[in-house]
């Protein structure tokens, strides 16, 4: 990181792993910037543990693993990295909705089985995309980004979010497709659980590339497996990393990747280019180029 390395001594934890919270507590003590992931909990007793720290960048749209009230409370600046993955993540919506509606998951699964025989009209039939609607939870950037592609399908958009659209329960009942991208705070968490799922429309689809926590993964292990909905596509799941053996991994309805929504190479670039140029900024004392809302 030649630009971080410029502007000051750097501690990187080079393993492929998160960092212990004991080893990010011991290296905060004397820090004065701090380049995080959304694996990372900035909380208040990292903060405390930081005296000399001026600026928390975190490479990540979402701030859910910050507490950005008591960074500013502390004067610490803190940076995300917005816009630059927007593109990318409502194409990953896009990605999972169309495996979801259209079961390739099960179709894959299928030829790599060896049970691929004859043409049969009836085999895996899945439901349309184009001319349906979609609902979308959480009209923000990638929320728009994902309308803007609904478009090209010939979809019917509505939405549902702080800044405006129609009620929650109303989306939920009209929706063919549900597409989650809101942000993850005290408002959303839990959002979509037992009576929401069951609102859903029985040939439904639901997308989250969002956060985890705002679907109640255990009353979506019920909805698909008693057909309340008809599939779902997660980017991100409660827990994550998902474990092996938890039933969302084993149901032939649901698609499940390992939060691969900015996973490009340029936009990874883009966010950790953008990360290390607020870290800088705050480092300087300079206006941070993307900091927290």
């Amino acid at each position: 990181m030649p630009t971080l390395r410029a502007a000051g001594d750097v501690w990187l934890w080079e393993e492929d792993r998160v960092i212990p919270r004991r080893v990010l507590l011991e290296q905060v003590s004397t820090a004065t910037g701090l380049y995080t992931m959304l694996t990372e909990r900035v909380d208040r007793e990292l903060l405390a543990a930081a005296p000399r720290l001026r600026v928390v960048s975190n490479m990540a749209v979402g701030l859910d693993n910050v507490d950005v009230a008591e960074a500013r409370r502390r004067g610490i600046a803190v940076g995300h990295t917005p816009d630059v993955l927007t593109g990318t993540t409502a194409d990953m919506a896009m990605a999972l909705l169309l495996a979801a509606a259209r079961r390739l998951g099960e179709g894959i699964d299928l030829v790599r089985s060896g049970g691929w025989g004859p043409f049969d009209p009836h085999l895996l039939l899945g439901r349309d995309v184009h001319g349906t609607t979609m609902g979308i939870v959480g009209r923000g950037r990638i929320g728009t980004a994902v309308a803007e592609r609904a478009a090209g399908f010939g979809m019917r958009v509505i939405s549902h979010s702080r800044s405006g659209g129609i009620p929650l329960p109303d989306l939920l009942r009209e929706a063919d497709h549900v597409v989650v991208t809101a942000a993850l705070d005290e408002s959303t968490r839990g959002l979509i659980a037992e009576a929401e799922l069951r609102m859903m429309k029985p040939t439904a689809t639901l997308v989250n590339v969002a956060r985890g926590p705002i679907v109640d993964s255990d009353a979506l292990v019920t909805a698909l497996r008693e057909g309340w909905i008809m599939a779902a596509g997660l980017d991100v799941t409660d827990p994550e990393p998902l474990p092996p053996d938890h039933p969302l991994v084993a149901l032939p309805n649901c698609i499940v990747v390992p939060h691969l929504g900015s996973a490009t190479h340029r936009t990874r670039a883009a966010m950790a280019g953008l990360a290390a140029a607020n870290l800088v900024a705050g480092l300087r004392g300079e206006p941070l180029p993307a900091a927290a809302p």
